[in-house]
């Protein structure tokens, strides 16, 4: 039975020209997600209270254990290229929406 998990990703300050330059295979890296063994529910960038800086990332996926999780993160460009200063991957239980 797959649960949902949330990733919380917070860049590292000064991250953002490295964010845009590493984008597109971010982009591809997520359309690999079924082959990866899970499902994003949603997922976009976290902004400063500006409403357009980028400063991090959030996730919600489905998956049937979280290791598989862990592993489409860890494959991230975005993880692989240093951007995340911190990463959260949670357990999550939708009550609305």
């Amino acid at each position: 039975m797959s649960r949902l998990y949330a990733i919380h990703a917070i860049d590292e300050p000064g991250a953002s020209a490295l964010r845009l330059a590493t984008y597109d295979a971010h982009k591809a890296h997520l359309d690999t997600a079924e082959a990866a063994g899970v499902r994003i529910i949603m997922s976009g960038p976290l902004v400063a209270d500006d409403g357009t800086s980028m400063i991090g990332s959030l996730f919600v996926l489905e998956a049937p254990e979280k290791a598989m999780v862990e592993a489409f993160n860890a494959a991230d460009p975005f993880h692989r290229a240093g951007i995340w200063r911190s990463v959260t991957i949670t357990g999550f239980i939708k009550r609305r929406g």
